[in-house]
């Protein structure tokens, strides 16, 4: 299932165009493309979008966290993982709980949250992609990247529309 979001015309410009988002979005579509097709291709994309939008030292740090969710998202999830190409302006299930997961810790919305890590893994994995998240989060918010919020209804609509799926252990 894929949702699309409508425009979002607050900075005359789209939703996954601004700046938060697209770190989140892109960032986490390229970092799963790597892994997906064990190019470094896609990760020099990423070096370069990252270094483009947010500097040299900065861009290099929130590189660093980026990878870190998405290595431990990869490990800990509760299914294999899906994403969109780049720049689609679409976003599956995946996508979604990973960027509700981020806004709703940079908002302090422990439903949202909760709802986002109850999607992606089980219980007692919760942990460490909470970790992974927040360290991922917490660099966006000291660069002053702040993800729109997305509320716990929004991500549970997003849910109970989903199709269910087969999980891998």
């Amino acid at each position: 299932m894929s949702l699309r979001i409508p425009d979002f015309d607050a900075s005359g410009g789209c939703y996954f165009e601004r700046v938060p988002e697209k770190l989140v979005l892109e960032g986490y579509r390229r970092w799963m493309a790597g892994f997906e097709t064990g190019s470094v291709a896609p990760w020099e994309l990423t070096f370069a979008l990252y270094t483009e939008l947010l500097g040299g030292v900065e861009g290099r740090r929130a590189l660093g966290e980026l990878s870190h969710y998405v290595r431990t998202l990869r490990q800990c999830a509760a299914c294999p993982l899906r994403s969109f190409p780049f720049g689609a302006h679409h976003i599956c299930r995946d996508e979604c709980m990973t960027l509700g997961l981020i806004a709703a810790i940079q908002h302090n919305d422990d439903g949202a949250a909760r709802a986002c890590l109850g999607a992606m893994a089980c219980t007692p994995l919760h942990g460490p992609i909470g970790e992974a998240a927040a360290s991922f989060a917490e660099i966006l918010s000291g660069l002053q990247q702040f993800l729109l919020p997305i509320p716990q209804g929004a991500i549970e609509d997003v849910l109970s529309r989903a199709a269910p799926r087969a999980t891998v252990h």
